[in-house]
């Protein structure tokens, strides 16, 4: 199973669950309550597992708290997701793929990253990456660098952003 049917089985299950509840909480206050939802994907798009701890039944969130998220690691070469006491396991292709999907969702959102970096900010360096370059007909150059945990991570920098990159990389 892809990303993207695990990705719609966690929305399905989410959206099945706020259905649920607003049905309830309609239901609770007197309205008549909207049948639940059944999901017409087929059952080999439905790869879901129940949480690690079987013993331990997966409790539903309040109606009136938001599902959260719950990530663990039980390898060192998978993550486990799960939101509304449906988990997903993602291969290091699994997380590649994510992690590119929300990159370049979260490109998209307001508002914009911080501009500067915030104390105690954590991160995974990557020393001498791979890189890659590229020159447009309008003086442009792309720059794409192999970063261990992001992937190729590109940048586009105009000419003038050129030589200040290169004073900055160059000032002693």
């Amino acid at each position: 199973m892809n990303l993207q049917d695990q990705l719609g089985a966690l929305e399905s299950s989410l959206d099945t669950l706020l259905q649920t509840a607003a049905a309830s909480a309609r239901s609770s206050a007197g309205s008549p309550a909207a049948p639940p939802a059944v999901s017409d994907e087929p059952p080999a798009l439905r790869d879901v597992r129940e949480p690690v701890d079987a013993d331990a039944p997966a409790e539903p969130p309040a109606l009136n708290e938001p599902p959260t998220l719950v990530v663990s690691r039980p390898e060192r070469d998978a993550v486990e997701m799960t939101i509304a006491g449906k988990t997903v396991k993602l291969s290091p292709e699994g997380v590649s793929e994510l992690i590119e999907e929300l990159s370049n969702v979260r490109a998209s959102m307001s508002p914009d990253q911080p501009a500067g970096i915030a104390p105690g900010w954590r991160f995974a360096a990557t020393k001498n990456p791979v890189m890659a370059t590229q020159k447009y007909a309008n003086g442009d150059r792309l720059l794409v660098l192999r970063h261990a945990g992001h992937g190729w991570v590109p940048f586009t920098f105009s000419p003038n952003m050129v030589i200040e990159l290169y004073a900055m990389l160059t000032k002693k």
